[in-house]
């Protein structure tokens, strides 16, 4: 039997402290779901401390995540644990506390001000508190690849007898060589006295590129958990990847005689939605949900693959669920069909949704002859993103002509049934558009990200639209889809006002 690794996914903590993907309390929710569904072990929900809404985000997942450890990351100071044990209090199921402090003498030194001896005491201290409301501890000490190594073992020996559940290894900056991070987890695990009543853990960050290879070696080391998160999103450079990992583990189980338990049937549709709701994009040749991770364009690949998709392929999309293609659908389809393919992609939708989505379904199937799967999965994205909707498009109009400036008008209609008019003149359609909805919002925005791509290829393509406004220093994503770019910008503007409005 392969020893089960446990996945800890911080996607909506760390994740979420990069640049450009916040997220608000519903896209966090969304998420939370899919990564429930995913099958993952902890999911850490966010840093209840630092603001209300993250305290408001980590007590409302931890309400409705039963298949899944809620966690809430803490300093350790009283008033951060007393923050996140007001967060998990009403949890559906058995939560964990997370708490940090540094180990290494740079961090000591400079950013705590504090002697060893003081970390020490001050860690201690700290999961003693939380022992008091929580069973589940687990102590990070924070950039441990930098620290003495028998510093370390000290620190985690004393948490463990205070009641330490899990410790952590972080490779905080991203400095670790796969090998020489493997031995610290093996040092760690045979000079820590009490260690065996722990789990050992490993956080690792992607600046050198090496956090998939560093929680590989950690995992050989000895490590029982993996921090990470989906497409890797985190501080600076990103986090370990979850879907790395996994597949890592699940394609080369006997290397390792370590697997987890994830569904990786759900993680291309995991990362699509995080995509979604963060606005960033994967880059096409990432590992296993880029756009090429499947793709082969080379004579001999090609000839290989129809030969035997084992010659190139050493996992099948379908293995982390993308879809292949078994019927064709477009505008004679019927619902019993589009509804089965929306089951295969993935999305378990409300009956009121599902009815919205096949009307769009209809209309997009009279302009394009064959709807693919992407289509539909944007369709779907589109309404399971459960932002209430302010404002809807009604109709637009450009007037746009070589060398002069263009002229937009636009018609919005308000959820309580009125509809605003305004026409804006701009340097081109698109900006006309945006400058007309911010007078009819009233409400002005800074566009800070404008992304256009094609969905599939062909000259009848959806066009999906990625915006990112920013209003008094906080900010928010909307997205498009339509087989008019400048229809698909416009909703795409809409959605991210939707989104600051909820």
């Amino acid at each position: 039997m392969a020893r089960i690794i446990r996945v800890f996914d911080t996607t909506l903590r760390d994740g979420e402290q990069a640049p450009g993907c916040s997220m608000n309390v519903q896209e966090k929710i969304d998420v939370a779901k899919k990564l429930e569904q995913l099958g993952v072990d902890v999911i850490e929900a966010g840093f209840p401390i630092s603001s209300p809404g993250d305290l408001e985000s980590v007590k409302t997942i931890a309400g409705i995540i039963k298949g899944s450890s809620v966690a809430g990351l803490c300093r350790s100071l009283e008033k951060d644990i007393d923050a996140a044990r007001e967060a998990l209090e009403h949890a559906a199921a058995p939560p964990r506390i997370h708490i940090f402090l540094a180990t290494s003498p740079i961090h000591m030194e400079w950013k705590l001000k504090m002697k060893p001896d003081e970390v020490l005491e001050q860690a201690v201290s700290a999961v003693t508190y939380a022992k008091k409301f929580c069973s589940d501890i687990e102590y990070s000490a924070e950039d441990a690849s930098r620290s003495d190594r028998d510093f370390l073992c000290k620190v985690f020996a004393a948490v463990i007898k205070a009641g330490a559940t899990t410790v952590n290894i972080p490779d905080t900056t991203g400095y670790a060589m796969p090998a020489e991070f493997g031995d610290l987890v093996k040092y760690v695990a045979c000079h820590t006295p009490g260690i065996e009543k722990a789990v050992i853990s490993c956080h690792v960050h992607n600046d050198l590129g090496l956090a998939v290879a560093n929680s590989l070696s950690a995992i050989g080391g000895g490590a029982g958990q993996v921090e990470c998160t989906i497409n890797g999103i985190g501080e600076r450079a990103g986090n370990a990847s979850l879907e790395e990992i996994v597949m890592a583990l699940r394609v080369r189980n006997m290397f390792w005689d370590a697997d987890t338990k994830v569904d990786t049937t759900q993680i291309y549709n995991v990362s699509r939605l995080v995509t979604q709701v963060t606005g960033v994009k994967v880059q096409p040749n990432k590992a296993i949900v880029g756009e090429n991770a499947f793709a082969h364009e080379a004579g001999v690949h090609q000839h290989g693959v129809l030969a035997n998709r084992a010659t190139y392929e050493i996992m099948t999309p379908e293995s982390i669920g993308i879809p292949q293609n078994r019927m064709v659908l477009g505008k004679h389809s019927g619902r019993h069909a589009f509804d089965e393919r929306l089951k295969e992609l993935g999305f378990s939708l409300e009956q009121a949704a599902l009815d919205g989505i096949f009307a769009q379904f209809k209309v997009l199937a009279d302009k394009k002859k064959v709807v693919s799967d992407r289509d539909i999965e944007a369709l779907a994205m589109g309404v399971s993103a459960s932002i209430p909707e302010t404002w809807t498009l009604d109709t637009w109009f450009v007037n746009s002509v070589s060398g002069l400036s263009s002229t937009s008008t636009v018609k919005l209609r308000h959820k309580d049934g009125t509809t605003r008019k305004e026409t804006e003149v701009g340097d081109g359609p698109i900006e006309a558009a945006f400058k007309a909805i911010d007078r009819i919002t009233r409400k002005p925005v800074r566009l800070e990200l404008y992304e256009l791509g094609a969905i599939t290829g062909g000259k009848t393509a959806q066009g999906e639209t990625m915006v990112k406004i920013e209003r008094d220093g906080k900010r928010w994503n909307g997205r498009g889809v339509s087989t008019d770019i400048i229809e698909s910008s416009i909703k795409a503007y809409v959605a991210a006002i939707n989104a600051m409005e909820a």
